[in-house]
């Protein structure tokens, strides 16, 4: 499959610089209905997950300028971009120093967008395309960008990535105001604008918070 997802993602995709992290080139859809029908098309009998790997997602957006901003936080760390989507995170980790930067998606499609994402940055990432819920941690810092869209997949998630926490690993939970972000058990680390549009959003800009998770 993986030639064939290169393929596709190549076509239906365009090299861009997200708004907040000029620094960072990512494959992206250029306009949101093509690559929806098409993903549709070609992967309907995979049962593949909708493409959010086409997107530079506001919370995934604001952990890369953090990061890049603040190298520090990861350099010689192991790290995780949870739901990885575009592997954003992962990039960013990775050009700030980390010592390993494992990317994660379930849907296999985003981890080749991420490998070919990665390689256009100039920089190693490990791809995982499984749900890594109950996992044991070998971590040391877990970025969870804009997760928390679904009741159902926050009830699923958030458990497991405050283990982590309780674990020992630093989790940022970057959320551009999901309804079913928690309530308790946050700390906030920083806060951006980031600029969007109104195919992806109900507005043109986004303010994210990041969060860190506790136990």
């Amino acid at each position: 499959m993986t030639e064939a997802a290169e393929g596709f993602i190549r076509t239906h995709t365009a090299v861009a610089r997200p708004p907040l992290v000029p620094e960072i080139a990512l494959h992206l859809a250029t306009e949101i209905t093509p690559i929806w029908q098409a993903t549709e098309a070609w992967l309907a009998k995979a049962n593949i997950e909708p493409p959010f790997w086409a997107f530079a997602w506001p919370g995934g957006q604001a952990l890369a300028r953090l990061l890049l901003d603040e190298p520090a936080r990861v350099a010689g760390r192991r790290v995780l971009d949870f739901a990885a989507g575009c592997g954003i995170g992962a990039i960013a980790a990775a050009r700030s120093g980390a010592a390993r930067v494992e990317a994660a998606d379930i849907d296999p499609l985003a981890a080749v967008a991420v490998r070919l994402n990665a390689a256009l940055n100039g920089v190693s990432v490990a791809t995982l395309a499984e749900d890594l819920v109950g996992a044991p941690c070998r971590w040391d810092t877990v970025l969870a960008g804009d997760v928390c869209y679904e009741a159902p997949m926050a009830r699923h998630i958030l458990p497991w990535l405050r283990s982590l926490a309780a674990a020992g690993a630093e989790v940022l939970l970057a959320d551009p105001g999901r309804a079913y972000l928690p309530r308790e058990g946050l700390e906030p680390v920083r806060s951006f604008r980031v600029p969007t549009t109104r195919e992806l959003e109900d507005r043109e800009e986004r303010e994210v918070t990041i969060h860190r998770l506790l136990p």
